[in-house]
């Protein structure tokens, strides 16, 4: 097995890479390392004019889904993903604000009233906005060290042809130091660039353009190094991560559990949650995934998701029983949220009601 090394406190984790052709499955080749993995995503520029603030002692970031609601109510909410308040403008009211905006972004030609919140709380407001998309700029290449190309690769790089470089559309398969499957990164694999590789001999370091490859966010670093030493073997591992960081740590929880298969266990088993370090929604998630499926396991990452796991598929078969401990903790941080469009409610509540729709019979504690 060809591995990269990575360095993780004092410890070095190694991983597996696998460019894969997406149309038929066969392999370009196995690759030492990726660099050019974790990266800053483009981000849009917001200018708020005229903002109002109505709460004090807001954080430089406000958190990683922040909703800006129109005042003009039959437009809809849109959502801004990891947001960074950059701060006032000096001498003015106005605000600056960056993030990525969701697939949707504002309402064509709006730049109105809007409200913002984070999901728990309001933000504030502002008159009016502005909005600088990201730059033209080509995002930096793809570089796997280290690979070892299969015979069509090889025969590609030797032709040189323009068409024979555009290897179209690729996934880079991710697996950890214990040669699980832990995510996959679409791509355009298009060659710009080869060279023998310092790795060893008959290995390459193969250049790619990276046209629709989204790389890690650089604060997700942590989260996915220690992922790729192998899955956590306890709970809770995630509880000393702020909200930014538990949120890539379900992100990765997420995307692990869709590319593995589930065995459901039997009907009548009991299931414990701890609810010590459920002080945020990720972490809420996390808690119940683990709960269900034991360290690193998935059970869901939103209202919708809850559902279709209690459906069967995902480790669970109704009825079974579920001990909640310390639900206070969970009570005291999730009973007051806020819907996209900034409407009030449960998020405790609308779970445990989920949870008895699906069979589940929960006992607080």
């Amino acid at each position: 097995m060809i591995a990269a090394v990575h360095e993780n406190g004092d410890e070095r984790v190694s991983a597996r890479y696998t460019l894969t052709e997406t149309e038929h499955g066969h392999v370009w080749g196995v690759c030492a390392e990726a660099e050019g993995l974790f990266g800053e995503p483009q981000r849009g520029t917001y200018e708020l004019f005229g903002w109002v603030p109505e709460v004090s002692g807001v954080r430089a970031w406000l958190g990683s889904r922040v909703w800006l609601v129109p005042d003009d109510e039959p437009l809809d909410a849109w959502l801004l993903e990891d947001a960074e308040r950059l701060g006032e403008l000096r001498g003015t009211d106005n605000l600056s604000l960056t993030g990525m905006d969701d697939c949707e972004g504002p309402p064509e030609g709006y730049r109105g009233r809007v409200r913002l919140h984070d999901g728990h709380r309001w933000l504030g407001s502002c008159r009016e906005f502005t909005r600088i998309l990201p730059s033209n700029e080509a995002p930096p290449p793809l570089v796997l060290r280290g690979l070892a190309p299969s015979d069509q690769l090889r025969a590609a790089l030797m032709k040189g042809t323009r068409r024979a470089l555009d290897l179209e559309e690729a996934a880079l398969e991710i697996r950890d130091g214990e040669g699980e499957l832990l995510a996959d990164r679409p791509l355009w694999a298009t060659v710009s660039g080869w060279r023998p590789s310092a790795c060893g001999a008959d290995l390459i370091d193969l250049e790619l353009d990276a046209g629709r490859f989204t790389p890690v966010p650089e604060y997700a670093r942590p989260v996915w190094e220690r992922w790729l030493s192998g899955p956590p073997d306890a709970v809770n591992a995630w509880a000393g991560l702020d909200t930014r960081r538990r949120g890539a740590w379900h992100d990765l929880v997420q995307e692990r559990a869709c590319l593995r298969t589930h065995r459901d266990r039997p009907a009548g088993h009991p299931y414990e949650l701890d609810g010590r370090h459920i002080t945020d929604q990720p972490a809420l998630y996390l808690a119940l995934g683990e709960a269900v499926n034991g360290p690193g396991g998935y059970f869901g990452g939103c209202l919708a998701a809850l559902d279709d796991c209690l459906r069967g598929t995902f480790g669970y078969t109704a009825p079974a029983t579920l001990l909640w401990r310390d639900a206070a903790t969970a009570r005291g941080y999730l009973s007051h949220a806020l819907t996209p469009d900034g409407q009030p409610y449960d998020l405790f509540s609308e779970v445990l009601e989920s949870l008895a729709e699906g069979g589940m019979d929960v006992t607080l504690a």
